[in-house]
């Protein structure tokens, strides 16, 4: 005997999925790369972006570029920010809200990474992968969840892990062990908030040509890596943009602790 089983869901309207009108979304590393790139997609999506980063004049000037892209001014402003520094985090957050709102929408990019043989990292080279990859993540994650929850207002926070959180190579090993903890913070962070309305998730992108690895991808050894890749290429940065939406948005307001790589086919090529 088949039992209906009647709900009260309204499905939001499909044209209303991705709409990212009055919301503000923050992006921490915004200034120049995969940051960059995502604050261009959420602004032309409609929604008020607060930049952050190290170099604030090349902030200010990309949010700038940005504005004229939008037409909209006031909408989109730059912010210093030192994420290995708790009361850097703690300003710059403060002052976006009272400019733009709390924002629903937190990108935490900011990232670096050491490339050398592992005996030959020093102490301060591995702490500064770690502070910056891990200990930073985990700083603007905790200063957007504290103002969400204060606020009510729920919210979004999408980590940007990598590929080699989840599979390892050469001479990274401060990278990949800090992009795996990235993982593991995802998910447990997730499980904590969600009863506040906060979603957690994390994209893991493969290899996209940026700034921090623009010469390494043109080498001999970047080649090689490429020919690995089943798709036979490194990504285009648009084709972050529907990961990218789909976890910013409504349209994701079932998942929370998800990591979805974005690599090209690269974790499922043979050892």
């Amino acid at each position: 005997m088949l039992t209906t089983i009647m709900t009260t869901f309204e499905p939001i309207p499909k044209n209303d999925l991705l709409d990212l009108n009055h919301a503000t979304a923050l992006i921490t590393g915004g200034f120049s790369g995969l940051g960059l790139h995502f604050a261009s997609v959420l602004a032309v999506r409609g929604a008020r972006v607060a930049l952050m980063g190290r170099r604030i004049e090349l902030g200010h000037q990309v949010a700038t570029e940005l504005t004229q892209k939008t037409g909209r001014p006031g909408d989109i402003r730059a912010y210093a920010v030192d994420v290995t520094d708790s009361d850097s985090v703690t300003e710059a957050f403060s002052q976006a809200r009272a400019d733009l709102g709390v924002a629903t929408i937190v990108v935490n990019n900011a990232g670096t990474v050491i490339r050398k043989p592992s005996v030959e990292v020093s102490d301060s080279e591995w702490t500064g992968v770690v502070d910056v990859n891990l200990s930073g993540v985990f700083r603007v994650a905790q200063a957007s969840a504290r103002a969400m929850i204060e606020a009510r207002t729920g919210g979004s926070i999408i980590n940007i892990a990598s590929i080699l959180g989840l599979r390892v190579r050469n001479q990274v090993a401060a990278y990949a062990a800090t992009k795996a903890a990235v993982v593991q913070l995802t998910k447990a962070l997730a499980l904590e908030w969600a009863k506040d309305g906060i979603r957690v998730n994390a994209i893991a992108p493969g290899y996209f040509e940026t700034d921090i690895n623009r010469e390494m991808l043109r080498s001999p050894m970047g080649e090689e890596l490429i020919s690995r890749i089943p798709k036979q290429r490194v990504g285009q940065l648009h084709e972050l943009d529907g990961p990218l939406l789909l976890l910013a948005s409504q349209a994701s307001s079932y998942m929370t602790g998800a990591v979805i790589p974005v690599d090209g086919g690269h974790l499922v090529n043979t050892l």
